[in-house]
């Protein structure tokens, strides 16, 4: 079974997360997303409007997610990786490069984000 595994806060969910989501999925056989705590959405200055628990509820829902697990703080991905025995970790390609030290591990994968969608776009333009 080939493991994938993403990272992220998926907040406002919206057409880019799912295509994420999906792409990811289709680059093996199961699917973890390691979903921003609250609190460490509070180390990196960032506010979800919705809670922990329930971006962890609507995650788990989607159909190409297979797990969710909790993300503390920005040192946990080698452990993630390891211990969770994953084949591929994917991110946008806005954070391209920043994970290649991930590649000792596993295979790193940066997916194009979706034009003219992002949660920080949407927040503006709802003035949340």
């Amino acid at each position: 079974m080939k493991r994938v595994i993403t990272y992220g806060t998926f907040d406002l969910l919206h057409v880019g997360h799912i295509n994420i989501l999906r792409r990811a999925r289709e680059l093996g056989d199961y699917l973890i997303v390691v979903l921003s705590t609250d609190e460490f959405n509070a180390i990196k200055n960032k506010t979800a409007y919705y809670s922990y628990e329930d971006r962890k509820t609507i995650l788990e829902s989607i159909r190409y997610v297979d797990e969710v697990l909790p993300e503390y703080n920005w040192e946990q991905k080698i452990d993630d990786v390891v211990k969770n025995k994953v084949d591929v970790f994917v991110m946008g390609d806005d954070w391209k490069g920043h994970f290649d030290f991930l590649k000792d591990y596993c295979e790193v994968v940066y997916l194009p984000r979706t034009e003219g969608i992002s949660t920080t776009k949407i927040k503006s333009d709802l003035k949340v």
